[in-house]
Protein backbone atom coordinates (compact mmCIF):
# COMPACT_ATOMS: atom_id res chain seq x y z
CA UNK A 1 0.00 0.00 0.00
CA UNK A 2 1.56 3.55 -0.90
CA UNK A 3 0.30 6.48 1.37
CA UNK A 4 0.55 9.66 -1.03
CA UNK A 5 0.29 13.38 1.07
CA UNK A 6 -0.77 16.20 -0.85
CA UNK A 7 -1.13 19.90 0.61
CA UNK A 8 -4.66 21.31 0.12
CA UNK A 9 -4.05 23.82 -2.43
CA UNK A 10 -2.36 20.37 -4.23
CA UNK A 11 -5.77 18.81 -4.04
CA UNK A 12 -7.75 22.12 -5.09
CA UNK A 13 -5.38 22.45 -8.24
CA UNK A 14 -5.54 18.51 -9.18
CA UNK A 15 -8.23 16.88 -7.49
CA UNK A 16 -7.86 13.78 -10.29
CA UNK A 17 -4.70 13.29 -9.58
CA UNK A 18 -5.91 12.45 -5.35
CA UNK A 19 -8.97 10.52 -6.82
CA UNK A 20 -6.35 8.07 -8.86
CA UNK A 21 -4.18 7.96 -5.75
CA UNK A 22 -6.49 6.44 -3.83
CA UNK A 23 -6.30 3.84 -6.11
CA UNK A 24 -2.70 2.61 -4.27
CA UNK A 25 -3.66 3.60 -1.18
CA UNK A 26 -4.90 6.43 1.36
CA UNK A 27 -4.28 10.16 0.63
CA UNK A 28 -3.66 12.14 3.22
CA UNK A 29 -4.07 16.05 2.91
CA UNK A 30 -2.25 18.30 4.82
CA UNK A 31 -3.21 22.13 6.11
CA UNK A 32 -0.19 24.04 6.82
CA UNK A 33 1.87 20.74 7.13
CA UNK A 34 -0.23 18.49 9.41
CA UNK A 35 -2.53 16.33 8.29
CA UNK A 36 -5.91 16.86 8.44
CA UNK A 37 -8.09 14.44 6.00
CA UNK A 38 -7.56 11.37 4.66
CA UNK A 39 -9.12 10.76 1.25
CA UNK A 40 -9.93 6.68 0.55
CA UNK A 41 -11.41 4.85 -2.18
CA UNK A 42 -15.07 3.57 -1.84
CA UNK A 43 -13.37 -0.56 -1.22
CA UNK A 44 -10.96 1.07 1.27
CA UNK A 45 -13.94 2.56 3.43
CA UNK A 46 -16.36 -0.05 3.11
CA UNK A 47 -13.22 -2.49 4.40
CA UNK A 48 -12.32 -0.50 7.37
CA UNK A 49 -15.99 0.60 8.18
CA UNK A 50 -16.92 -3.54 7.79
CA UNK A 51 -19.90 -2.45 5.63
CA UNK A 52 -20.65 -4.69 2.85
CA UNK A 53 -21.83 -3.10 -1.16
CA UNK A 54 -25.56 -4.17 -1.84
CA UNK A 55 -27.10 -4.24 -5.10
CA UNK A 56 -28.92 -1.17 -4.45
CA UNK A 57 -25.87 0.89 -4.00
CA UNK A 58 -24.13 -0.79 -6.50
CA UNK A 59 -26.72 0.04 -9.13
CA UNK A 60 -26.95 3.80 -8.00
CA UNK A 61 -23.42 4.28 -9.26
CA UNK A 62 -23.08 6.30 -11.77
CA UNK A 63 -20.48 3.87 -13.69
CA UNK A 64 -23.12 1.05 -12.55
CA UNK A 65 -22.65 -0.15 -16.51
CA UNK A 66 -19.18 -0.69 -16.05
CA UNK A 67 -19.86 -3.10 -13.73
CA UNK A 68 -19.02 -7.09 -14.50
CA UNK A 69 -21.92 -9.26 -12.94
CA UNK A 70 -20.66 -13.41 -11.94
CA UNK A 71 -24.34 -14.69 -11.10
CA UNK A 72 -24.39 -17.82 -9.57
CA UNK A 73 -27.69 -19.84 -10.19
CA UNK A 74 -29.93 -20.67 -7.14
CA UNK A 75 -31.41 -24.39 -6.90
CA UNK A 76 -34.32 -25.23 -4.95
CA UNK A 77 -35.90 -28.25 -3.57
CA UNK A 78 -39.36 -28.66 -4.07
CA UNK A 79 -41.03 -30.82 -1.53
CA UNK A 80 -44.45 -32.33 -0.91
CA UNK A 81 -46.52 -30.50 1.94
CA UNK A 82 -48.31 -32.20 4.84
CA UNK A 83 -51.70 -31.06 4.65
CA UNK A 84 -53.48 -33.77 7.30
Amino acid sequence: MTITTLSSQELNQDVTKAKKATKLGPVIITDHGKPAHVLLSIEDYLRLTGQQRNIVDVLAMPNADDIEWKVEPVTMAIRQVDWS
